[in-house]
C-alpha cells in the first residue's frame, strides 16, 4: 500500500476512534435502531451523571463505560428538533441521562436496600427514605430508559459552558431547605434527581419564575413528540416510542461505551 494509502486510512480510522463510532454500540444495539446522540446532533452538551460520582449513589454506576448518549433512531431525531428550536430561542440541551442498561437498575437497588450508605443523602434524598424511592416512584426497578427513548434532560443558555457544580443553598415556599447543584445549567427550582416533591412538574415549593421555566421546557418538549414525567421536571419520554413498555423484549441491557 502506497504512503498517501496508508495515511488516508490512518485518518479515517483515528476519525472513528476519537468520535466513538468504530463498532463501539453493540451489534444488538446498531440491529435494533440504537445511536450515539452526537451521530444525530453533535451540538448537544452531553453530562452523564451516572458516568462519575456526583449522582445520588455516591459512585460510577454499573454499565456506563464512557460519557455518550445512546438513545433509538427515533428518540435522537426528535430531541435534533428540540434542540433547532431551543437554539433559536437562545438555549441548548444539556442531558443527564439516555438510555440505561439493565444493569446499571439493578445497581441502583442494590444501593437503596444498604441502609448505612447515607453519603449523598443531603444532596438528593433529604427528605425521602433512600428504602423508599422506588415506591415513591423516583427511580424504577423496570425502567424506562432501558427502551431507549426516555431521556434526564435540562436546559443551559446557548453559548455557556457546564461547570464544576457548586453548592448552594435554597429555602422553598414551605421553609426546607434544599441544596442547589449549580453546574451552569437553567435554575429550574431544584437539581437533577432531587428526590422531593419541589422537583414534581406542579408543586407548591418553588417560585414562579422557576414553574414558568419548567413549562417552557415542558411545551418544546411536547411540540417535538415528548411527554413529561409528572414526578421529575427533567424527565421524558418519546410519545410513539419504538419498544412499548408492557414488552420483556423492550428493556436492554447492553453497556454504555
Amino acid at each position: 500500500m502506497c504512503f498517501a494509502k496508508k495515511f488516508l486510512l490512518l485518518l479515517i480510522v483515528n476519525y472513528f476512534i476519537v468520535s466513538g463510532s468504530l463498532f463501539a454500540i453493540s451489534d444488538e444495539a446498531r440491529s435494533k435502531g440504537f445511536v450515539y446522540l452526537h451521530e444525530i446532533d453533535p451540538t448537544i452538551l452531553i453530562s452523564l451523571r451516572y458516568y462519575n460520582d456526583e449522582n445520588f449513589v455516591g459512585k460510577l454506576v454499573d454499565g456506563y463505560k464512557k460519557s455518550v448518549v445512546i438513545l433509538t433512531k427515533q428518540a435522537a431525531e426528535a430531541l435534533k428538533k428540540v434542540q433547532e428550536e431551543l437554539k433559536r430561542d437562545g438555549y441548548s440541551l444539556v442531558i443527564y441521562d439516555a438510555y440505561r442498561p439493565q444493569k446499571a437498575v439493578n445497581h441502583f437497588i442494590q444501593w437503596s436496600e444498604d441502609v448505612n450508605d447515607q453519603a449523598k443523602k443531603s444532596h438528593y434524598y433529604p427528605r425521602v427514605n433512600k428504602a423508599d424511592v422506588f415506591e415513591l416512584g423516583y427511580v424504577a426497578k423496570r425502567s424506562g430508559h432501558s427502551r431507549g427513548s426516555t431521556i434526564d434532560l435540562t436546559i443551559i443558555k446557548d453559548g455557556q459552558k457546564l461547570k464544576s457544580i457548586e453548592e448552594k443553598e435554597r429555602t422553598l415556599l414551605d421553609g426546607y431547605t434544599i441544596t442547589i447543584l449549580d453546574d451552569g445549567t437553567v435554575d429550574m427550582g431544584s437539581s437533577f434527581d432531587l428526590f422531593d416533591v419541589a422537583s414534581h412538574f406542579e408543586n407548591n415549593l418553588i417560585e414562579k419564575e422557576f414553574k414558568q421555566l419548567r413549562g417552557y421546557l415542558k411545551t418544546v418538549m411536547e411540540k417535538h413528540g415528548f411527554k413529561n414525567y409528572a414526578e421529575e421536571w427533567w424527565h421524558f419520554t418519546l410519545k410513539n416510542e419504538p419498544f412499548p413498555a408492557d414488552q420483556d423484549a423492550s428493556y436492554f441491557n447492553f453497556e454504555i461505551e
